[in-house]
């Protein structure tokens, strides 16, 4: 299935210059967000993961679902303020200041093995902070799985030496 085909590209959003990639095309059409989940799944199969950890809020639409299909937990990764109890967080640069990252204490055991899903890795700040809490828990990050990747942006630099899936790039 041609995914590009199903994602929007949206010229000079959210300002001029960047072509935004809009997903609700691909996540309104059945087939094509079938077509999605199956594939992570079947990609990512052979990491094995006992949990996949999705980062606020796009990774939480596909990382769920995901983890129902590999029959296996899903942890949110939300903003400051967002999770109810003891956090353990991160801060992390932005191209212009910082943001922060919190997961509960309690969702994640040490030596767990995590799965990293994202809509979309541009220049990995998100999911390299992601990863850093997920390290810092004493956990195994098996790797990351994204539906699309901005290659010129270089972001798996940003991450560990994990394998890197990603269904469309651009």
């Amino acid at each position: 299935m041609d995914l590009k085909a199903l994602i929007r590209e949206i010229p000079d959003f959210p300002k001029p210059g960047i072509s935004f990639k809009d997903i609700t095309t691909l996540l309104s059409n059945p087939e094509g967000l079938n077509y999605t989940i199956n594939t992570l799944a079947e990609k990512c199969g052979d990491l094995a993961p006992d949990l996949i950890v999705g980062m606020e809020s796009r990774g939480f639409i596909f990382g769920a679902p995901l983890a129902y299909k590999m029959r296996v937990g899903f942890v949110p990764v939300r903003k400051p303020g967002k999770l109810p109890s003891a956090v353990h967080s991160i801060e992390y640069q932005l191209e212009y200041g910082t943001d922060r990252l919190e997961i509960h204490q309690d969702a994640l055991h040490s030596g767990s093995r995590i799965l990293i899903v994202d809509d979309l890795i541009a220049t990995g700040g998100t999911a390299g902070a992601t990863a850093r809490l997920i390290q810092q828990t004493g956990c195994e990050l098996v790797g990351c799985a994204f539906v699309i990747e901005l290659k010129d942006l270089n972001g798996r630099q940003q991450l560990p030496k994990v394998p890197i899936i990603t269904l469309v790039e651009y």
